[in-house]
């Protein structure tokens, strides 16, 4: 089993009078937060805001740039070129560079969001246009990939750091690839549940598909999403589990 691993959660994802999850809370439990940039969720203020909590809670930082779908919230696939994607992704990484240094806390890596974050692990066309973004910005950013995807590959042989993610909260389909949201089993509700799971898949070296096989891989965060219900439980379950067990929880960045 592995003895060290992050905790991360997507945050920051309101914009302007809307807010969506309990960042401040779940910023107590997670070891990395990824920034919504202002495409699909986030505004300069919030980005600003959260930056500077998640330093008051000694937290890492990353941007989580996703498509321009605020209506869809990144969710929805969109007809974007990979020279276009690569602008999209510089576009907000620097702006998460601006506004996370203005609040002290400056980012050290970079998630993508929602359908973009899909196709990256699909697509060698999408997963290096993000790795080009990356690259040309600042190749000292880390990528946070889904594990065994296009990007987590892409990004290593183009001499950047990639770290392997898995979702605590989201069902695996026998290829070891998410389910899809629309489907039964996409989405764990249960904390005690979802908790089990993690610590088998960390003892087991993969993650754990719908017909109960191990896809194997790397394991170097956990993603618990900050507006599943319950997520502040479950992620604080996950924690709890986690050092229960002798593994130390801590940024990988």
């Amino acid at each position: 089993m592995s003895k060290t691993v992050d905790l991360n959660s997507d945050m920051g994802e309101g914009f302007g009078a809307y807010r969506l999850g309990d960042d401040q809370a779940i910023l107590k439990i997670v070891t990395s937060a990824n920034i919504a940039c202002g495409f699909h969720a986030g505004d300069p203020e919030i980005m600003a805001s959260t930056f500077a909590d998640a330093k008051a809670q000694n937290v890492c930082v990353g941007a989580h740039p996703g498509y321009p779908d605020l209506w869809g919230f990144g969710r929805r696939d969109m007809a974007f070129s990979p020279a276009q994607i690569e602008r999209l992704v510089a576009y907000q990484v620097g702006a998460a560079m601006a506004l996370s240094t203005y609040a002290g806390n400056p980012i050290k890596y970079v998630k993508c969001h929602g359908a973009m974050g899909h196709q990256t692990y699909h697509s060698e066309a999408v997963a290096t246009a993000v790795c080009r973004a990356v690259k040309a910005v600042d190749p000292s950013l880390i990528l946070l990939s889904i594990a065994n995807g296009q990007q987590d590959r892409v990004a290593r042989d183009m001499g950047l750091v990639s770290k392997a993610e898995i979702y605590a909260d989201r069902g695996y389909d026998e290829t070891g690839f998410l389910i899809a949201r629309s489907l039964p089993g996409a989405l764990l509700k249960d904390p005690q549940q979802a908790a089990d799971r993690i610590l088998r898949m960390l003892a087991a070296g993969g993650v754990e598909t719908c017909e109960g096989k191990t896809v194997a891989t790397p394991i170097d965060s956990i993603c618990v999403h900050s507006d599943t219900p319950g997520a502040i439980e479950m992620a604080a379950r996950v924690r709890a589990l986690l050092e229960g067990a002798g593994v130390t929880v801590q940024a990988f960045a």
